[in-house]
Parts: C-alpha cells; structure tokens; sequence
C-alpha cells in the first residue's frame, strides 16, 4: 500500500512538472505573445524603412509640368505647316501655362542643343548663386581653353580678361557667347557634374557632351524638356525668385527676334534663346499675351545645312500659337498644379530690336530692351503664386 502511494505521489510529480513544460512552451508560441512582443521591432524596422522614401525628392521637371490635353486645332495647324516643308523635321512643344494644354509634334525626340542648351546651364548657374556658391560680382578669368568661335564678342579678348560672373552669364545668353559658355561650364564642375544636375531634374535627353560651339551637334536636348525647363523657370521653382527675374531679364534681352518673336503681335512679351548650328534651327521661350495668357514654345527644326526655310517654319508656328492663345481671356483650371492667377506683364517703352537691320518684325512685335532690377533687394515674393517679372535693374558697369 506504501508503495502504491509513493508511486501516485511521484506520478503527480511527474505531471505537475509536465504541465509547467508545456504551459512555459504554450506561453513562448501563442500568437498574441509573438505580435506583442515583436511588434516594436518592426515598427523601428518600417520606419527604417521609409525614411529614404520621405526624403526623396521627385524629379522637379517631372512633378511640375501640368499637362491637361491636346489643342486639336493648333496641332493641325503644326503638322499642316510641317507637311508644307518636307525637308524639314521640326519638333514642337507647346503649353498653355494656365488650363496645362499642349501641343506635342516630335516633342520627345532627341536634337542638337546648338545654343539652346544654355538655358540648363544659365539655371545650373543661378542654382549655385542660390546657394552661396558663386557671387554675381566674382571675377572669372577666361583661359585660352576656353576661347570658342561662333558667336560672341570675348573670343576677342586675350586670355587673362576677366569678367564678372553675371556678365558672363548675360553674355552667354543676350548675344550666345560660346566662350562665355565654356568659362561658366568648367565654373560649375565641368560638363558631368551639369549632366548629372540635368538629370537630377528629371532630365534624361539633356546632355553636354562637349564644349561649345559644337558644331558636330554632339550636345542634345529635346522638345519637351526644353519646354518643361522655360515652364518651372517661370514658377521659381529651381531657383528663387529674385534669381527667376534677373534670368528671365536674361532671356528678355536676347538679341536674335527672327525666330519666335516674329510670330508675335504687338504688347507680347518674350524671354527666350535660341540655337543655331548648319543642320539645326531652334527657339525656346515662355511668352506672355496681353489678353494675360502665358505660354511655354519650343520648336526645333532640322534642316538641310543652313536651309533659310527652318527660319521661316518656326515663324510660322510661333504665329499660329499666338493667334491661338490671343482669341480668349484666361480661364485658369483650378486642378492645375501650375500657377493659376493672370499674369499681367508690365508694360515699358518699346524699342526697336536689337539687330543688324534695325527694323521691328512685321508682326508688330517689339522686344523691350533694358535690365531688371532683381526683386531679392528688399521686396517679397506675393503669397498668391505666379509674380511677374521686375523689370529695368543695372546688373553690372557697362564696358
């Protein structure tokens, strides 16, 4: 009878151990103690996770072009215009800044840049005033690798002059001074370090491949990002806006009005650059109607080697959109992301172009020449989006 007693007793034993193995084990895999127990864990492991999504930036160029849909009845008048010169391969892009219509004709396909790839490094430029990294009134000396011909007036310079840095930039752009071009390129890092801002914008197609003049056309751009570059000029959204004036001054004060500018009727404003090398013709600007409505064109023409036809082409075009965009008032699409509030372009003394014939276009355009004062001494940016541009500042002593 002892026994049987010891052996249930050691059997209860037995068991009660038993049971605090299996509970311990239960306890350690039951589902609800798992998620508590490693739920913050993955928490700090998502946040890991997602902190370089949050602080990545999407391409500006990209996020910044609204585009609502085609203008049926100016892409008519683009591929007529097209069709009547077989010779020519014209890329068009047009935007109506307002309601984001467009007209794309080739818009995507790759040209020489010619001069036109100045407005990137003309940005790239006031980028890294922005910054701090360049002053406007820096010295910059021009050495003799940097000497191009082409247009321009410093490749007549020896090598040794120096230039203050805005007038270089002004230079590069009013009159497309190639050797201007090449002393802000090596200033700001050298052609691959501007190719890989282009593409940190969002800019695939964009790309310097050599010093300017290049006249093999090695350098390229396209319709589009050419447009989408004039678009976000326009908002400040690469720059500030006190640097937005004195580029868009730039622009204003180009001196070539044969291409876009001629399409244009009188009280039009335009800031734009133009490229011209044998095979290729192009204009790329941003124009203000004085109905209030902004648009961005650019028109790229191919041609045989200096075929006086591509001129009159992007005239044409730029003709067509005017009358376009002049027939009605601005009514502003409240979804776009772009600015939506009239731009009203301030109005100075016309004068006559700034060209060898000394003539105003037949269209009645008349490009005001003068400097804007930049907005950035004392004035603020209005909190209602799209400020027009000042105008008539001194940049620097004339030479």
């Amino acid at each position: 009878m002892a026994k049987t007693l010891l052996y249930i007793v050691r059997l209860l034993i037995v068991g009660v151990g038993m049971g605090a193995i299996v509970g311990t084990a239960l306890s350690v895999l039951d589902p609800a103690n798992r998620i508590s127990t490693t739920s913050a864990p993955q928490s700090n492991s998502n946040v890991v996770r997602s902190q370089p999504q949050a602080t990545q930036t999407p391409p500006v160029v990209a996020s910044s072009m609204y585009l609502s849909q085609e203008i049926s009845s100016l892409k008519n008048a683009v591929q007529n215009l097209a069709a009547a010169n077989p010779s020519l391969t014209p890329g068009v892009f047009i935007v109506d800044l307002d309601t984001g219509n467009y007209v794309d004709v080739n818009g995507s396909i790759n040209f020489p840049a010619a001069s036109t790839i100045k407005i990137p490094i003309l940005i790239a430029f006031f980028q890294d005033v922005d910054a701090g990294k360049i002053r406007l009134d820096e010295m910059l000396t021009m050495q003799q690798d940097m000497v191009a011909g082409g247009s321009g007036d410093m490749q007549y310079k020896s090598a040794g002059t120096q230039y203050a840095a805005l007038e270089v930039a002004t230079k590069m752009v009013t009159i497309s001074d190639n050797t201007a071009t090449n002393m802000l390129i090596s200033r700001l890092g050298g052609m691959e370090a501007l190719n890989e801002r282009f593409r940190n914008w969002g800019l695939t197609n964009t790309i310097i491949r050599n010093q300017l003049p290049d006249l093999q056309g090695t350098n390229t751009t396209t319709p589009k990002e050419l447009g989408n570059l004039m678009a976000i000029v326009s908002q400040g959204s690469l720059v500030s806006m006190p640097s937005r004036d004195l580029m868009l001054d730039i622009l204003r004060r180009t001196q070539r009005n044969t291409l876009l500018p001629s399409g244009l009727g009188t009280g039009a404003r335009v800031y734009h650059k133009t490229g011209d090398i044998g095979t290729m013709l192009a204009d790329a600007g941003l124009i203000g109607v004085p109905t209030g409505k902004r648009y961005v064109a650019t028109v790229m023409v191919q041609r045989p080697n200096n075929d006086p036809r591509a001129e009159k082409l992007i005239s044409s075009i730029s003709r067509a959109a005017y009358e376009e965009f002049s027939q009605n008032a601005v009514t502003p699409n409240s979804t776009s992301t772009i600015p939506a509030n009239v731009y009203q372009p301030q109005i100075g003394s016309p004068a006559l172009p700034n060209s060898t014939t000394g003539t105003v276009p037949i269209s009645g355009y008349q490009p005001q020449i003068g400097s804007p004062v930049p907005n950035g001494m004392g004035s603020t940016v209005p909190t209602n989006g799209y400020q027009s541009p000042v105008m008539n500042p001194q940049y620097y002593p004339q030479r």
